[in-house]
C-alpha cells in the first residue's frame, strides 16, 4: 500500500478564510482533492490521517477495527493539554461496545421516531409563539437570539424536564464547553458546573418524579446520578447547540437563494428539502475521531494500529461521486431537489446521533413556519463570514443573523 507523502494538514486551520462560509475550511476541501486520506496535525503537535471521502468516512464509523473509546491513550484529541480532563468519566459516544449500547438503548425510547411524531403539535406551538414573540411590533430581528436558539431550546428543556428558566446558564456553560479557544481551566469549571447542575436536577426529578425524559432516566436503578447527569449534559447540550445552528444556516442560506424557498412549502419536498440543508451545512466540520485497533488498508493507505483518524463529515457530504450527477447542481451548491438522503451529517453506524428524528422535526416545522409566515423575510445585512459566524466552536453554527421582514 502507498503511504501518504502529502504535508500534514493542520486541524482547526484558520476558518473559511477565503472561502465561503456555508462550507467547510478551505483546506479540508484541498485535502480531500489530493486523496481520500491524508495526513494531518492535532493542535499538540501530533499526526494522525485525515479522512475526507465518503466511502472512506463510513468505513472508519462503521467498522469495529476502528475505535470511539476517548480514553485509548492514542485517540485523536483537539483540544491539547485536556486529555485526562476530557477522557475523566465520558458519555457513552465516547466508549466503545458493550457499554456504549447498554447506555444508549437506555435513552433510545425518548427519540424514537413515534415518540418525537407525537411531539410534532407541541414543537409546532413552541415555534409560532416564538414567531409571535418576534414579530410582535417590529419589523426586525436577530434570527439567531430571537428564533433559532429559543426553540431547540424550549424543545429540549420540554422533552428533558429542565427548566427554561435557566437556559440562559446551559447556554453559556456549552458556549464554553463547545469553544476551541476556551482554556483547560475553563473547560473544567464549565463542565463540572454543568454536571453539578444536572446532578441536583436528577435528585429532585427522583425525590418529585414527572413526565419527562430525566425523570425516567433518574428512576433507574441501574444508573447512578453520575450516569444520569453525564447522559443528560449530552442530550442538554447537543440537543440545542446543533439545531439552533441548523436554524440559523439553514435560513440564511435559503435567503441568499430565494428562488428556492417554495421547496419548503409543499409537504411532499419539505423532508427532502431538510435533508439537503442538513448534507450541505454539515455542521461538524472538525469531523469525528476515531482510533485504529488494527492496521486496516484504507483509500490507498495503511492506518497502523494505534494512529489516530478523523472522519470529515463535510468533507463526504460533498462527494461528486455519491450526491453529483446530472440534472444537479455541484455538490457545494444547494438544490433542494437533490436527493441527499445518504448524508452523513449525523454521523454513521452504531455511535449516529440518535436524536436525529428531533432535529429532522424541528427543522421542518421551522423552517416552514418561518418563511410561511414571513414571506418577505430577508437579511439586514451582507453577510461577511467573519463577523456573524462561530468559527470558534467545534460545532459551526451564527453568533447572530440580522433580519427584515
Amino acid at each position: 500500500m502507498r503511504e501518504s507523502l502529502a504535508p500534514a494538514v493542520p486541524l482547526l486551520p484558520a476558518p473559511h478564510s477565503g472561502g465561503c462560509p456555508f462550507g467547510p475550511p478551505p483546506a479540508y476541501s484541498e485535502a480531500a482533492a489530493t486523496g481520500p486520506v491524508t495526513r494531518a496535525e492535532l493542535p499538540d503537535g501530533d499526526l494522525c490521517w485525515l479522512v475526507t471521502g465518503f466511502a472512506e468516512v463510513r468505513t472508519v464509523l462503521s467498522d469495529r477495527r476502528f475505535s470511539a473509546d476517548i480514553r485509548h491513550p492514542a485517540f485523536p484529541l483537539l483540544v491539547a493539554g485536556a486529555r485526562e480532563l476530557i477522557t475523566d468519566n465520558p458519555d457513552f459516544l465516547r466508549l466503545d461496545d458493550p457499554e456504549h449500547a447498554r447506555q444508549r438503548r437506555i435513552i433510545t425510547g425518548e427519540f424514537l421516531v413515534k415518540r418525537v411524531e407525537a411531539l410534532r403539535p407541541e414543537i409546532q406551538r413552541i415555534v409560532d409563539e416564538a414567531l409571535d414573540r418576534m414579530t410582535a411590533g417590529r419589523t426586525t430581528a436577530d434570527l439567531v437570539t430571537d428564533f433559532a436558539l429559543p426553540v431547540p431550546s424550549l424543545v429540549i428543556c420540554l422533552l428533558l424536564g429542565v427548566p427554561y428558566e435557566d437556559h440562559d446558564r446551559f447556554q453559556s456553560l456549552s458556549r464554553t464547553m463547545l469553544s476551541r479557544e476556551s482554556t483547560v481551566e475553563q473547560l473544567r469549571e464549565a463542565q463540572e458546573e454543568v454536571r453539578d447542575y444536572l446532578r441536583d436536577l436528577t435528585a429532585r426529578k427522583r425525590a418529585q418524579p414527572e413526565d419527562d425524559a430525566l425523570s425516567r432516566l433518574a428512576a433507574r436503578d441501574d444508573l447512578t446520578p453520575d450516569d444520569v447527569a453525564g447522559m443528560g449534559v449530552l442530550l442538554l447540550i447537543a440537543g440545542h447547540e446543533t439545531t439552533a445552528n441548523m436554524i440559523s444556516l439553514s435560513t440564511a442560506l435559503l435567503l441568499e437563494h430565494p428562488e428556492q424557498i417554495p421547496g419548503l412549502a409543499d409537504p411532499a419536498t419539505l423532508p427532502g428539502a431538510v435533508e439537503e440543508l442538513l448534507r450541505l451545512l454539515t455542521i461538524v466540520h472538525t469531523g469525528l475521531p476515531r482510533v485504529a485497533l488494527e492496521d486496516v488498508e484504507l483509500g490507498g493507505v495503511t492506518v497502523r494500529a494505534g494512529e489516530g483518524v478523523m472522519a470529515m463529515l463535510s468533507t463526504a457530504n460533498r462527494d461528486e461521486a455519491v450526491f453529483g450527477g446530472a440534472g444537479h447542481r455541484a455538490t457545494d451548491e444547494l438544490d433542494l431537489d437533490r436527493d441527499a438522503r445518504r448524508h452523513l451529517a449525523f454521523g454513521f453506524g452504531v455511535h449516529q446521533c440518535l436524536g436525529q428524528p428531533l432535529a429532522r422535526a424541528e427543522l421542518q416545522i421551522a423552517l416552514e413556519t418561518l418563511f410561511r409566515r414571513l414571506p418577505g423575510l430577508r437579511l439586514r445585512l451582507r453577510l461577511t463570514g467573519e463577523r456573524e459566524f462561530r468559527t470558534e466552536s467545534f460545532i459551526y453554527g451564527m453568533r447572530s443573523l440580522p433580519v427584515t421582514w
